[in-house]
C-alpha cells in the first residue's frame, strides 16, 4: 500500500460474549505514519454501531510492549522447527510411558472456533485422551448442563431482540450495565421507548444494572432456588399453568412441583429465606404470573456456584411450567461471558463433550469416530478444569499444553494451580503475552497470534457467527493457533488429517460435521455453509444458526413447535432443592466474598491494561463493603485491608458502600501477580463445584478482613523501567505517558533517598524534598531536562492528583515552575485536576463533570452529554453520572 490508501476492515470485539461488530480503518498501513481507528460496525446485528468503553479503546491496545514474539524453550529463543518438535516429542513420550490420558490440553473461550475445533480433533480422536477442557468452564458450564437437563441439548432458545419486545425482564445474577454494556445499553433504550416495560434485578449488590430497574432484589447470596420455587408455586396456586403446554411438551411437572412445594409455599417465609421484603417478592412473583411476554437473562452469578446447575433448572422449570419459550419475548436467556465461549460448546471444548453439539453415547461416538476417520477416539468424558489441574498437582497428568489463557490467576485456588504446575513434567503455553503468570510456568512457549491478526469465526450469545478478521500482520514470528496445533499434530504422524492451508478448510470440514449423520436430531446444524469458497468465506456477513442449507436460515427462536431434543421430545421439568452443602460462614469466616467483572477492564488485563484511559476508572484492586460490617471492623473507606480465606490471603483497598448487602463482600477478578503485589481474587476462592457441570463457586467463599496500618503510602511516575519491587504493597496502572504504581508499606524508610536511587541507577538529576514532621517526601529525576520518574510519599491521604504530573513527562523539557510544583506537590495554578476518570469512552473527570454542572447549571445526565460528552456512547458511566448530578445540583 501506499502513504495515501486507507483499509477499512469489518470485525469482531475479542471481549465479551455480546459479540459486538468492530469496523476498523488502518491509514497509511504498514508507514510510520500508520494511524489505526475503531468503531462500532452499523450493520451488525448484535451491536448497530454501539461499543462499551473496552471496545471503544481496542485502538490502544494494540501495541507489541510485552508480546512474546518469538518461540522459547526453557528460556531460550528457538526455531519453530525445534519448539513443535520439542512438543511433538514431549506429548509423545508421555503418551508411550504413560498412556493419552497422561497428557491434557487446558484452552478458551479466546480461541477462534478453527483454532478450538483443531485442538479438540487432535486431542480427543487422535491422541485418544478427553483432558482437555476450557476456561469457559468457569463461567457458563452450568448453563449448558441446565439446558442439556431440560432440552437434551445445550441450545439458547432466545435472541437480543426478545430483550427489547419483552414487557418483562428479569435480570438475575447479571451486571449487565458493566459485563455486558452494548446489551444493556438495548435494554435501555427500549425501555425508553415503551416506559410500561418492567425491569427486575435480582443481586445481593445494588449494581449499576439497577439504575434502569422498576425492582431491585437484594436476594441473600445462594438463595436462587428458593426464590424460582417459590415462584413455581405462586404460579400454580394463581392458576398460570400453561396446562396444555406442559401436558404435550413437558416431562417431570409434578416431581418438580412436588420438590418446590415441600420447602413450604408461604410467601412470608419464602421471602424470609430469600432475605427480601415481603412487598418486593410479592410484587415480583405478581408481575412474573402475569406478564406472558418475559425474558429471564442469567449470567455467572447463577452459574458460578456448587448448585449452579439446579439453579439454571429452577429458572427454566418456571418458562416450561408456564409455556414462555420458543417465542418472541419469552424465554430463559443465559448471557455468556467470553467471546468465543459458544463456539467452544459448539466444537466440544469442553471436557464432556464431542464436536458439533454430539455428547458420550454409542452413536455420537461413532459419528465423530467415522467423519474424522480417527484411530484413537475417546469414549468417556475428560477431567473438568479443577479436576485437571488437581490430576496434574498428583502427577497423574504429565504434560500440559495451555491456550490463550491464564489459569494462575482465573482458576480458585490459584496457589494450588502454580504448585501443580511447578510440578509437571512438560508445560507448554501458547499465548501472545510473554509475562503473565502461567507463561511464566512454561518449559516451552509458543507465540500466538492475536487480535487484528487471527482470522476466523466466533459464536455470540445469541448463536451468530461471526467473522473475526486479520487487518494487522502477525509480528515476530506468531502464528495462528490452529496452525501451531495442526503442525504439532503433523509430527505426531496425523499429516492427512491436519493438511489445512487456511481457517476456510478448517470452516468447511467443521460445517460439513455438524450436519453429518444429523437428520433433525442435532440442534446444531450449520451444514449449508460446507461448500462456502474461500471469497465467501472472507466475506461471510453474521449468521445465526442452525444454517442448515444455502440460503436458508432457520427462525430465530428454537422450539417455537414445542419440539425438543430428549429422545420424547419433550422437555425436562427438574426437581431441584435449595443447596446448602457448601462451606458458609461462621466465626472465623464471618464474610461471604463474591467476585466478578469491573466495567473498563478485560479477564486478567493483559489487554484492556495496556488502555490509560480504561485504567483510570478503577486503578486498584478493591473490597466492596457496606458500612454496617466496615464500621464493626473499623475499617474507613479507601483502607487497606487484608482478606483471608482456608485457600490464601490478599490485600486490597476498601470501598466501603451501601450498594454492598451487610455481610457480603466483592472483590474484582482482574488484577495478577504482573500488575499488583498481592490482589489474585483466585487465591482466595474455594475449588467447591458444582456436580453436574463442574463449575466453579466463585460467587461465595467465606472470608475475614482486618484493617492494615500502613506507615506510608505513595505513588511512583516512571517511563523508565522499574525491577521487582520490593514493597508491600504495590499496583501497576498504565498511564498516558508514564507507568503509576501505588505504593505503600507498614515499615518506615530510614532513608528515601537512598531507596529512590536503589530503584532508578541510571544517569540524571534528583530533585527532592523530605518533611521530617510530616513525613512527606518527594522527588523527581530529570534527565537531559526532561522527567524521567516521580515519586510522592505520605503518611496520610492526602497524595495529590497525578494526572498533572503524568502530562509532564510528555514535556521536552520541564521549567522551573514545574520543578517547584513536584516538590510542592500542587499542580501549578492554571492547571486544575481532572480528578477520577468518569467515563473512560470520552476521558472525562470527576472535576470537570462537577464544574460543568455548577457552571453551566445542567440539570440531567443527557445535559452533561451534551456539555462534555460523558455517558453519550457505551452509557456504561450513566449511573454514576446521576449520582454525582444528585450531589452537585
Amino acid at each position: 500500500m501506499t502513504g495515501s490508501e486507507t483499509l477499512v476492515t469489518h470485525t469482531t470485539c475479542p471481549y465479551c460474549g455480546v459479540g459486538c461488530g468492530v469496523e476498523v480503518t488502518v491509514q497509511d498501513a504498514g508507514q510510520e505514519s500508520e494511524k489505526i481507528t475503531v468503531n462500532g460496525d452499523k450493520t451488525h446485528p448484535a451491536n448497530l454501531g454501539r461499543l462499551c468503553s473496552k471496545g471503544a479503546a481496542l485502538a490502544e491496545t494494540l501495541d507489541l510492549d510485552g508480546r512474546l514474539l518469538y518461540p522459547e524453550v526453557a528460556g531460550k529463543k528457538v526455531s519453530w522447527d525445534e519448539a513443535l518438535d520439542k512438543v511433538a516429542t514431549g506429548l509423545r513420550d508421555v503418551v508411550q510411558q504413560h498412556g493419552p490420558d497422561a497428557v491434557a490440553f487446558y484452552v478458551s473461550g479466546q480461541l477462534l472456533t478453527e483454532d478450538y475445533y483443531v485442538a479438540n480433533k487432535l486431542m480427543k480422536g487422535f491422541i485418544g485422551s478427553a483432558n482437555i477442557d476450557t476456561n469457559s468452564r468457569l463461567c457458563m458450564s452450568s448453563s449448558v448442563a441446565g439446558h442439556k437437563r431440560a432440552f437434551g441439548s445445550d441450545t439458547v432458545p432466545c435472541s437480543y431482540t426478545d430483550l427489547e419486545i419483552a414487557d418483562l425482564v428479569v435480570l438475575t445474577g447479571s451486571n449487565a450495565a458493566w459485563c455486558h454494556p452494548v446489551l444493556f445499553q438495548r435494554l435501555r433504550q427500549a425501555k425508553k421507548q415503551r416506559p410500561e416495560m418492567r425491569i427486575v434485578v435480582i443481586d445481593p449488590r445494588r449494581t449499576e444494572t439497577c439504575d434502569i430497574a422498576d425492582l431491585h432484589l437484594p436476594i441473600s447470596a445462594g438463595a436462587d432456588i428458593a426464590l424460582f420455587n417459590g415462584l413455581l408455586t405462586y404460579l400454580k396456586s394463581t392458576q398460570k399453568i400453561d396446562e396444555a403446554f406442559v401436558a404435550d411438551h413437558t416431562n417431570g411437572f409434578d416431581e418438580a412441583m412436588a420438590s418446590a412445594e415441600a420447602a413450604g409455599t408461604d410467601l412470608q417465609e419464602i421471602a424470609q429465606r430469600c432475605g427480601l421484603d415481603y412487598k418486593d417478592l410479592t410484587v415480583f412473583f405478581h408481575w412474573f404470573a402475569e406478564t406472558q411476554n418475559t425474558v429471564t437473562v442469567y449470567s455467572q452469578g447463577v452459574n458460578q456456584w456448587s448448585c449452579g446447575t439446579d439453579k439454571v433448572n429452577a429458572i427454566i422449570n418456571c418458562h416450561l411450567a408456564t409455556g414462555r419459550i420458543g417465542k418472541p419475548g419469552q424465554g430463559p436467556f443465559s448471557f455468556t461471558g467470553q467471546p468465543n465461549a459458544m463456539g467452544g460448546r459448539e466444537v466440544g471444548g469442553l471436557a464432556n463433550q464431542l464436536a458439533a453439539h454430539m455428547d458420550f453415547d454409542p452413536e455420537h461416538i461413532d459419528t465423530v469416530e467415522t467423519f474424522w476417520e480417527a484411530p484413537n477416539i475417546v469414549r468417556q468424558p475428560g477431567l473438568k478444569a479443577v479436576e485437571l489441574f488437581n490430576a496434574i498437582k498428583r502427577g497423574k497428568i504429565k504434560a500440559v499444553w495451555i491456550m490463550a489463557t491464564n489459569p494462575l490467576v482465573s482458576m480458585p485456588e490459584a496457589h494450588a494451580v502454580r504448585e501443580a504446575l511447578e510440578q509437571c513434567g512438560l508445560v507448554i503455553v501458547s499465548d501472545c503475552m510473554r509475562n503473565t503468570d502461567t507463561v511464566q510456568m512454561a518449559d516451552i512457549m509458543l507465540p500466538a497470534a492475536t487480535w487484528g491478526e487471527k482470522d476466523g469465526t466466533v459464536t455470540n450469545s445469541e448463536r451468530r457467527i461471526s467473522r473475526q478478521r486479520a487487518f494487522l500482520s502477525m509480528p515476530g514470528e506468531a502464528k495462528a493457533d490452529w496452525w501451531i496445533v495442526s503442525e504439532v499434530a503433523r509430527r505426531l504422524g496425523y499429516a492427512d488429517a491436519f493438511g489445512y492451508q487456511k481457517p476456510a478448510d478448517i470452516w468447511r470440514e467443521y460445517a460439513a460435521m455438524s450436519g453429518f449423520k444429523n437428520e433433525g436430531q442435532r440442534d446444531f446444524d450449520v451444514s449449508g455453509l460446507q461448500y462456502v469458497t474461500d471469497v465467501e468465506y472472507s466475506q461471510l456477513k453474521p449468521v445465526k444458526w442452525p444454517y442448515k442449507a444455502a440460503n436458508d436460515s432457520t427462525s430465530d427462536h428454537f422450539f417455537s413447535d414445542g419440539q425438543f431434543y430428549h429422545a420424547d421430545k419433550k422437555a425436562r421439568l427438574i426437581p431441584v432443592q435449595v443447596c446448602n452443602d457448601y462451606v458458609q460462614t461462621g466465626d472465623d469466616y464471618p464474610l461471604a466474598l463474591n467476585t466478578g467483572r469491573i466495567r473498563d477492564q478485560w479477564h486478567t488485563m493483559t489487554r484492556t491494561g495496556k488502555s490509560a484511559r480504561l485504567s483510570s476508572h478503577l486503578p486498584e484492586p478493591f473490597l466492596e463493603i457496606n458500612p454496617s460490617d466496615a464500621g464493626s471492623l473499623k475499617i474507613g473507606n479507601d483502607q487497606l485491608v487484608s482478606v483471608k480465606s482456608q485457600h490464601g490471603q490478599l490485600c486490597v483497598r476498601a470501598l466501603v458502600t451501601e450498594k454492598q448487602k451487610p455481610g457480603n463482600v466483592f472483590i474484582p477478578m482482574h488484577w495478577s501477580g504482573t500488575n499488583t503485589s498481592s490482589g489474585t481474587v483466585g487465591s482466595l476462592v474455594n475449588a467447591l463445584t458444582d456436580p453436574f457441570s463442574g463449575q466453579p463457586q466463585f460467587k461465595h467463599t467465606p472470608v475475614s478482613i482486618m484493617p492494615l496500618s500502613t506507615a506510608w503510602q505513595g505513588f511512583l511516575l516512571t517511563s523508565e523501567t522499574v525491577g521487582q519491587l520490593s514493597f508491600p504493597y504495590w499496583v501497576k496502572q498504565k498511564k498516558q505517558n508514564v507507568m503509576r504504581y501505588e505504593i505503600a508499606s507498614d515499615q518506615v524508610v530510614s532513608d528515601w533517598s537512598q531507596l529512590v536511587r536503589a530503584l532508578f541507577p541510571v544517569e540524571g538529576d534528583w530533585i527532592e524534598f523530605f518533611d521530617d514532621t510530616s513525613g512527606y517526601y518527594r522527588a523527581a529525576l530529570v534527565n537531559g531536562g526532561r522527567l524521567k520518574a516521580c515519586l510522592l510519599v505520605a503518611t496520610d491521604d492526602t497524595l495529590p492528583d497525578d494526572e498533572w504530573i503524568d502530562s509532564l513527562f510528555a514535556e521536552e523539557k520541564i521549567d522551573d515552575k514545574s520543578r517547584l510544583s513536584l516538590l510542592s506537590g500542587m499542580p501549578p495554578g492554571n492547571v486544575k485536576p481532572a480528578g477520577k476518570t468518569v467515563c473512560a469512552c470520552f476521558n472525562v473527570g470527576i472535576n470537570a463533570i462537577v464544574d460543568a454542572i455548577k457552571q453551566q447549571k445542567l440539570v440531567s445526565v443527557e445535559a452533561i452529554g451534551k456539555a462534555l460528552q460523558a455517558g453519550s456512547n457505551c452509557g456504561s458511566c450513566l449511573p454514576e453520572l446521576k449520582e454525582i448530578l444528585k450531589d452537585n445540583c
